[in-house]
């Protein structure tokens, strides 16, 4: 059976230059980066050149770049390392209802240490209005954190215009760029951000690996400790390997940024016309443009996500969907709640979310395969 994956979003396969980038440093340089014989320096200079690519690709500075583990690492250090750092100028904290939970569990942690939180809504499309947060902002509060774009609906945020008001009132702001990172530009100056938090398993490198932006001269520190390493600001021995892959992934990730943009996108919307034509009682969530290019998320009404997602596998296609099964008691998305869409409908979305491997074909197959499962699922629903 062929198989098709629209499941990027939630992470993609290494990419081969990136696979052979990332093996040199597991087998051959396999040195401690601290060392400082032969071995340890080359480690060390595959650390320093990944952080070079990070940093250009961004139009940030090397020494403004720290490795972490991951998006979700960055988001606590980013939160984390601010507030604390800031305690004695105020507590309050801004974000959105729809923030990836590594931000928003984060927040609502701190919270229960004192700190004070807004939680900002969003419109139909989950976008937040700039003017929204500025009215929030108050003379307490230290940090705003907003994504750059959202992982379940795919739509991208005002980061600049609410980076802008940040700076005016003197707040530090940090974004989430683990979904944006490699698909749209993404450059600190423009979005006018002080932190940034960047994954590699979203842009084909391995899971495991990521990085965090920390602008120049801002009040930020560390909370963990145990050596020097990242400039003491996030100490253990560095992941070679991942951080080398990391440097290759958004180095090709840049170099291709335009041409892949255009290709995914033309293929987002053929699909998204395709099955909005071939079903009825069906609703694209997210802002119709301002919308990442390989992101789609639909809405299928009288159905749920999880029957869904089990009828595609059995035919060859990887997706995901809006609601999570935890601990057996199924939950809609909390994005999709925040946008306003009621609890009933919110449980049938479907989000497929296309990559570098995803064809024409696949995209024909999928529109010509997803109307008998539906047609089949409603028969069965007790709400048709």
């Amino acid at each position: 059976m062929r198989k098709i994956y629209f499941d990027h979003s939630a992470t993609t396969p290494v990419h081969p230059d990136v696979a052979e980038e990332m093996f040199r440093y597991l087998t051959d340089i396999f040195g401690n980066p601290s060392s400082i014989h032969s071995l340890g320096r080359e480690a060390k200079k595959a650390v320093e050149e990944a952080r070079y690519k990070v940093a250009e690709s961004i139009g940030a500075r090397k020494e403004e770049i720290v490795f972490t583990s991951g998006g979700t690492e960055s988001d606590h250090l980013a939160i984390k390392g601010a507030v604390y750092a800031n305690r004695k100028k105020g507590n309050h904290i801004i974000t959105s209802a729809v923030e990836h939970h590594a931000v928003l569990d984060t927040c609502k942690a701190l919270e229960k240490e004192g700190f004070e939180l807004t939680v900002l809504p969003v419109d139909g499309y989950g976008m937040v209005s700039p003017q929204d947060a500025a009215k929030a902002i108050k003379d307490n509060t230290i940090l705003i954190t907003v994504m750059h774009a959202n992982n379940e609906v795919g739509t991208i945020q005002p980061i600049s215009e609410i980076g802008g008001i940040a700076g005016e009132r003197g707040v530090l702001f940090h974004t989430d760029a683990v979904q944006s990172m490699g698909k749209i530009p993404v450059n600190v100056n423009d979005l006018k951000v002080d932190l940034l938090s960047v994954s590699g398993h979203k842009i084909y490198a391995p899971k495991g690996v990521g990085a965090l932006y920390i602008r120049r001269g801002i009040r930020w520190r560390p909370f963990n400790f145990g050596g020097g390493q990242e400039r003491k600001r996030r100490p253990g021995t560095e992941n070679v390997p991942g951080i080398a892959a990391l440097g290759k992934a958004i180095e090709l990730a840049a170099r291709d940024l335009g041409e892949e943009n255009a290709r995914l996108t033309f293929l987002r919307e053929k699909l998204i016309k395709g099955i909005l034509e071939k079903i009825d009682h069906v609703r694209l969530a997210g802002h119709p443009t301002m919308r990442l290019p390989n992101h789609v998320n639909l809405i299928f009404e009288f159905i749920e996500g999880e029957s869904m997602l089990l009828s595609l596998d059995m035919q060859g296609v990887a997706a995901s969907s809006g609601s999570a099964c935890t601990s057996g008691s199924l939950s809609p998305s909390h994005v999709l709640l925040a946008m306003g869409i009621p609890h009933e409908i919110a449980h049938g979305s479907l989000r497929l979310t296309l990559g570098r491997s995803n064809t024409e074909e696949d995209v024909d197959e999928f529109i010509n395969t997803m109307p008998p499962i539906v047609e089949r699922l409603r028969a069965m629903s007790p709400l048709c």
